[in-house]
């Protein structure tokens, strides 16, 4: 090539490289142009048709709305408008999870999982609750979701609505009252299930003899705390002749559920209320941190509602009018998740010719066909039908054929009319605590355990929600036979007597998802329970206490006192002192044994234990079907007892005895963590194996829109087991953990201490976006007034 042709081909290199760089840069320009443009507006004038007088939104430096109104109508539909602004993209998402028709906006990837909801019903059940509302609840729904379409209306004429609508080829659907009605099933369903452990239990008694599977099922270890304490203690134990379980064709648990979208069998909460006579104050405090998926958005809005009626600040679901977490400037309150055994699997004997008939008393009942047409972008409608039996909906055929002539079918309360936005509202504008608990009677699903502080120094619990009664606790345990009228569940613990404490002696009341009251207890509530360590944890912390403040709580919250390992690490250590081990193992029994059982992220220790429980349980359960291993709800519970039983149990003397257990899981365990971290102990810390990233729904579609929505993860103390709630996915990401934090001294009612993680906005251009991440690990608290507050101000007026 020639000097002048090189200098020519030069030149079109550059100039090529340039328009490129151009492109791309203007590209930038363009969607960064995008997304600012799609900003919450915080500031100037809005006029809005159907308001009867000016509204104001102050939105703080935290990026909570404070909205003042005169009149219910235009707070309720300002709510709307302005949770549409923030979070728009996750309310279509969530309503559409909900209902089963994400594959009209996604496309035929999640056809499996819109099966699973169309076939649940979330949606069918927030129809049949509408009636149940009273005119004033569906007033206010009516005008939240005016508020919302408002907004979705002028976003649209202003081509203002979220990029990733762009994104995804889609635009929101005008918003109904039944949209967050559904949204609220949704989040019964996301922290009201046990069937999964019932459909193991089954697979169990048909793929082990009764000795080795009964051993699986859930007991609640002897002599541990629980929230109502009493001295007796009870276990779950087959009671009753099981041979229906052997009577139809059996189903095949594994093919029919290892597609079905399962709910985090981790969901759950702390929460604790403590007396004025324990706090500086005088005044009670209150501290609740609810446990779910860690992503961004958060779960959680914080915001403020004011009017003459109600002045209520908290949290609430995107696309939820009210508040259903926080207080007012009379109450406070928080929940953690009961966990009752409120989902009952039935076995059904189906026709051999008749695919709706099933057998009830000895004749034919023709189940009702529900037909749920599926939407699907960029494909083929699909004509799927669902069949609900009298007991409910069949759930082991959502994806394929089950059985010849068996399948499975769910009871489940909340598939039937329930108010919880009744109670909600109710709620918000409750006073003390005869008035909190009158609202409660419309709470149905999912059962919660609530705490309550008052101005007047009154600290109460109650486990509240539409309970089953169960003749038997072990009723609750497998499938029921279908077809015998004697297994029907129709009758529910009376309001007046589920468990309830006011004013305690101790001073103090705390909840842990552990069991609520021992057998003095007159009814069954649960088989499957968290683990006792939270909850021991925070009682010894309360228990000791008596000049508590609202910092010690905050302090609480993010504990990070691994009692699981203060349980079980001088156990190991005992058990193999006579061992031979290796000198790697013998070093990390070194470790382990200086350890002060804090699970912090520059110690050894907690990343050698947590994997040492990891290889304990794949060794014990390597014989289980990997595809019914994600039903086995409760399993770290199961094998700290069958540690406990030591060699008398089946499962630890078929994995070799207990010392060959544990020292064949501790031998994995330094070489796991030796070809993953290196071979030097020094190098090995909990925070590289422990990061938490709030992750965005879309950052799953390709790597650069993981880069666009994800922050980096950030090492963060804490695990499944203590105060401090954060796991760990296998891939080493804290996904799980506490969705919002709260904290008050009902000494200050109108001032409360939170952190919403990783923020309140969905845009990433926000300053909102994920501005209390690090707060979040760093368990930093931002105060947030009910009487007093500035910040930026947008004014709402009559079209």
């Amino acid at each position: 090539m020639t000097e002048k042709k090189k200098k020519t081909w030069k030149k079109v290199t550059i100039s090529i490289v340039l328009a490129l760089l151009v492109l791309i840069g203007g590209a930038f320009l363009y969607v960064n142009h995008l997304y600012n443009k799609s900003l919450a507006q915080i500031e100037g004038t809005i006029q809005m048709e159907g308001l009867d007088g000016e509204v104001v939104v102050t939105t703080d430096e935290d990026g909570v709305p404070h909205i003042e109104a005169e009149s219910d109508r235009d707070l309720y539909m300002v709510q709307g408008y302005v949770q549409a602004q923030h979070r728009l993209l996750q309310m279509e998402l969530s309503r559409r999870q909900a209902s089963g028709t994400l594959s009209e906006l996604i496309g035929e990837a999640v056809i499996d999982q819109d099966k699973y909801f169309l076939t649940l019903g979330l949606r069918r059940a927030a129809e049949k609750s509408y009636d149940l509302y009273s005119d004033d609840a569906k007033d206010v729904l009516q005008w939240f979701a005016d508020g919302v379409n408002a907004y979705i209306a002028e976003a649209k004429t202003n081509k203002t609505l979220p990029v990733e609508f762009m994104l995804v080829g889609g635009q929101p659907e005008e918003w109904t009252p039944l949209d967050s009605l559904t949204i609220g099933k949704y989040m019964a369903y996301d922290l009201g299930g046990h069937w999964e452990r019932q459909a193991f239990n089954y697979y169990l008694l048909h793929t082990y003899s009764m000795e080795d599977a009964s051993e699986l099922f859930p007991t609640y270890p002897k002599n541990r705390m629980t929230i109502i304490e009493e001295e007796e203690l009870e276990t779950s134990s087959l009671q009753n002749d099981l041979s229906y379980v052997y009577e139809a064709d059996v189903i095949d648990i594994a093919n029919s559920f290892k597609d079905v979208h399962l709910p985090d069998p981790f969901n759950g909460s702390n929460n604790w209320v403590v007396s004025g006579d324990k706090t500086v104050s005088g005044s009670p405090l209150l501290a609740d941190d609810p446990h779910l998926g860690l992503a961004t958005p958060s779960i959680w809005l914080q915001m403020h509602l004011k009017n003459d009626h109600v002045n209520v600040s908290g949290v609430i679901f995107a696309g939820v009018p009210g508040i259903i977490l926080g207080h007012n400037d009379s109450i406070s309150w928080g929940v953690t998740n009961t966990g009752p055994d409120v989902q009952q699997l039935y076995i059904e004997k189906r026709h051999p010719e008749n695919d709706s008939q099933f057998l009830f008393e000895d004749e034919w009942e023709e189940a009702e066909l529900i037909s749920e047409p599926i939407k699907v972008k960029g494909g083929e409608t699909i004509d799927y039908e669902v069949l609900e039996t009298r007991h409910g909906p069949i759930v082991s055929e959502f994806a394929e054929e089950s059985a010849k002539d068996a399948v499975l079918s769910l009871r489940w309360t909340a598939l039937d009319p329930t108010p919880e936005l009744q109670a909600i509202l109710e709620m918000n504008r409750a006073t003390n605590w005869e008035e909190f608990e009158t609202a409660l009677e419309n709470f149905h699903a999912p059962a919660q355990n609530f705490v309550f502080a008052s101005v007047d120094g009154t600290i109460a619990y109650k486990a509240n929600g539409k309970i089953p009664i169960y003749e038997k606790t072990s009723d609750a345990l497998l499938p029921l036979p279908g077809w015998e009228e004697k297994y029907l569940i129709d009758e529910y613990i009376p309001f007046d007597e589920l468990p309830r404490v006011v004013n305690p002696e101790k001073g103090f009341i705390a909840t842990a998802n552990n069991k609520v009251a021992t057998n003095k207890y007159p009814y069954h509530i649960s088989n499957v329970w968290a683990q006792p360590y939270r909850y021991e944890r925070i009682h010894e912390v309360l228990e000791a206490g008596d000049k508590l403040t609202a910092e010690d709580m905050e302090d609480l919250q993010m504990d990070a006192k691994n009692l699981r390992a203060e349980e079980f690490v001088p156990f190991f250590i005992d058990l193999l002192q006579d061992e031979a081990l290796s000198e790697g193992a013998q070093e990390v029994l070194a470790v382990l044994d200086e350890w002060d059982f804090e699970d912090h992220i520059d110690e050894a220790a907690p990343l050698i234990f947590d994997h040492l429980f990891k290889e304990i349980d794949l060794i014990l359960y390597d014989k289980i079907d990997d595809d019914v291993l994600d039903l086995f709800t409760g399993m770290p519970q199961t094998t700290d007892e069958l540690l406990r039983k030591g060699d008398r149990s089946v499962w630890v003397d078929n994995a070799g005895g207990l010392t060959n257990l544990v020292s064949e899981a501790l031998e994995e365990t330094v070489d796991q963590l030796s070809e993953t971290y290196g071979k030097t102990l020094a190098d090995w810390t909990w925070g590289e194996a422990h990061q938490v990233q709030f992750k965005h729904p879309l950052s799953s579609a390709n790597k650069w829109l993981g880069y666009l929505y994800n922050k980096k993860p950030i090492p963060v103390n804490g695990s499944a087991v203590t105060p401090l709630a954060a796991r760990a996915n296998d891939e080493g990401i804290v996904n799980h953990g506490a969705s919002w934090r709260f904290v008050i001294d009902m000494d200050e009612p109108d001032l409360g201490y939170h952190i919403v993680g990783p923020g309140q906005s969905e845009n990433i251009k926000s300053p909102w976006y994920s501005n209390q991440l690090q707060d979040w690990v760093d368990g930093n608290f931002h105060s947030t007034s009910i009487t007093s507050y500035d910040g930026s101000v947008l004014t709402f007026e009559p079209k």
